[in-house]
């Protein structure tokens, strides 16, 4: 919460009765109500950020804001959570996912969609636009690679920063495979290739405070953004030993690296070795051959 002129929530967790009532005693704990929100501003797409928008704009009249290009999607949520399920589900077939586990990961998936909503975006933020306040300027910036769409908020004159999920004190944001916000489900997104640059981008800043959407607050962003930079290629380094012995799905690479947890997890798993793949064959290191049912990457001889 940002206590100013207009009042302003930064995100607002899933769309349950335990989020909305949680997030009323927080309010409250600070001396306001959910009537008294007159800005919403969501950092990203994912559900935990999103959920409540609607709701909370209808019970207190707040404007909801957001950067462009997520506008449409929070706008036809059901239709894109759709979307987006069925790109998973055939992402995971095409990579090596036995189709009993793809398709009971696109069941729960089913349900867990209604931890989002449809909302209407009042203000559409072009990025490195200027969202104004009565004591603060904040400067919108897009950094896209944990979603097609994270956004990072930036105040110059207190070097203060909300940094959504972009930025995370103590884990790595999972740089999610995602169809291209065009709808294009034909294209696959690089969203590490993507996110590094984003964290370059970030990297430049002068961020004395980095507030997340979870856990602590960042503080020596610089320090922290590369040392995940090079967890990032150490990581590709290790998949690259485990193309060695020959070409393997993404998803036999998931295995063999996290063993069960790459069932359970497959998508997710799935997300990270296509991103560390994507960086090892921009590097001309590995291939991808796409000839055959499933696809398959090897060294490049």
């Amino acid at each position: 919460m940002i206590e100013d002129d207009p009042l302003t929530l930064v995100d607002c967790g899933p769309n349950t009765a335990t989020g909305l009532s949680r997030l009323e005693e927080l309010l409250a704990a600070r001396g306001h109500a959910l009537t008294d929100l007159e800005l919403v501003v969501v950092t990203h797409e994912h559900i935990d950020h999103t959920g409540l928008a609607g709701v909370i704009a209808s019970r207190s009249g707040a404007e909801l804001a957001c950067i462009d290009l997520l506008a449409p999607t929070l706008e036809n949520w059901n239709e894109y959570s759709v979307a987006r399920d069925d790109y998973a589900l055939a992402l995971m077939l095409r990579h090596g996912v036995e189709r009993h586990v793809a398709e009971a990961l696109r069941a729960v998936a089913n349900v867990t969609r209604g931890f989002g909503a449809p909302a209407s975006a009042d203000r559409e933020l072009a990025a490195d636009s200027t969202l104004s306040l009565r004591d603060r300027s904040l400067t919108v910036l897009h950094r896209p690679g944990h979603s097609r769409s994270d956004t990072v908020l930036h105040d110059h004159e207190s070097d203060i920063a909300f940094l959504g999920d972009h930025l995370l004190a103590h884990v790595s944001p999972n740089a999610l495979v995602d169809h291209a916000m065009d709808g294009d489900t034909t294209r696959r997104c690089e969203p590490l290739l993507e996110y590094r640059r984003s964290l370059l981008k970030t990297r430049e800043l002068e961020i004395e405070v980095g507030l997340t959407g979870h856990g602590v607050p960042v503080v020596d962003h610089r320090t922290l953004i590369d040392e995940r930079l090079r967890k990032q290629e150490r990581r590709a380094e290790q998949f690259y030993e485990l193309l060695a012995d020959g070409a393997r799905s993404a998803h036999q690479l998931a295995s063999v690296r996290w063993g069960g947890v790459a069932v359970t997890q497959a998508f997710l798993t799935l997300s990270e070795v296509l991103g560390h793949l994507g960086l090892l064959i921009a590097d001309g290191l590995v291939i991808e051959d796409s000839s055959t049912e499933i696809v398959h990457f090897e060294q490049l001889s």
